[in-house]
């Protein structure tokens, strides 16, 4: 049985190291470090990712990508006496990923558009880039498409800032149920775990 375009697409970014993806990556990498941190793209870098999570060439619908910095949270030495090791100042993490950030700056980029879904698309050393959909709720476009007027819902405000998206769900606890899930829902924070 032959296979899709899509197919092919989808195991050359399985492992793109070892395919012709990296030798794109590399020249595309070269502009995407001097452009600004929220881009709007023409169409998505991986056609097969974004059709996947709900993408369609329409009105209504653009993809950003987003640029974002690696690593830890940068913070300065405590400058009164402390030990080192009680600064505080090493492996201080925020408590979501790099995508469900990259998905935040692109909501407050484009205030009048739901994040519907993000992936990724590369990274070096300093820096991970993310591609964004953004779904206008208010264009008639989406209001009469079957498979996206759940996002013209009022409950669907601010999908992102509340981790509503898959990367969202994922670093709430949400993807897995059963057995060990007993304080991940509603929140963490209902029961307690504020620390966490």
């Amino acid at each position: 049985m032959s296979k899709s375009v899509y197919a092919y697409i989808r195991e050359a970014w399985k492992k793109p190291s070892e395919t012709p993806v990296k030798d794109l990556q590399w020249h595309r990498m070269q502009i995407w470090r001097r452009e600004g941190s929220v881009v709007r793209v023409e169409h998505p870098t991986r056609i097969d990712r974004a059709r996947n999570l709900g993408y369609k060439a329409k009105q209504g619908i653009a993809v950003v990508r987003v640029k974002i910095r690696r690593g830890g949270r940068r913070k300065s030495r405590y400058v009164r006496a402390r030990r080192s090791i009680r600064m505080g100042k090493n492996r201080i993490t925020p408590a979501k990923s790099l995508q469900r950030i990259a998905e935040e700056r692109a909501s407050r980029r484009y205030p009048n558009m739901e994040v519907l879904n993000s992936y990724w698309v590369g990274q070096d050393g300093r820096q991970k880039w993310f591609e964004v959909i953004l779904v206008d709720g208010h264009h008639p476009a989406i209001k009469s498409d079957k498979t996206l007027s759940w996002v013209c819902n009022p409950t669907q405000r601010g999908r992102a800032e509340r981790g509503k998206t898959s990367a969202g769900r994922k670093g709430r606890g949400m993807m897995t149920r059963g057995f060990g899930t007993e304080k991940t829902r509603p929140s963490i924070r209902s029961h307690g775990n504020l620390g966490k």
